[in-house]
């Protein structure tokens, strides 16, 4: 759940200058939640790749159907 964490974490920091644009209309603020969501987009293709990964390990560690088992 680390990862998720992370996440959260991430998400969390972005909410003052979430709050600067949206509530007070701050167009630098603008600039700087775009930038965060850039970050985000990121973030979420290296746990996708993470998880593609894994399930990869997983699959090679899983006998094949009809293979004889031990």
């Amino acid at each position: 759940m680390n990862r998720y964490q992370e996440l959260i974490d991430l998400v969390q920091s972005f909410q003052k200058d979430f709050e600067k644009f949206y509530v007070k209309g701050n167009k630098s603020a603008g600039v700087r939640v775009r930038k965060h969501m850039a970050t985000l987009k990121r973030k979420a293709q290296e746990v996708r790749n993470e998880i593609q990964e894994i399930k990869g390990k997983m699959a090679d560690e899983t006998p094949q159907s009809g293979a004889p088992t031990a």
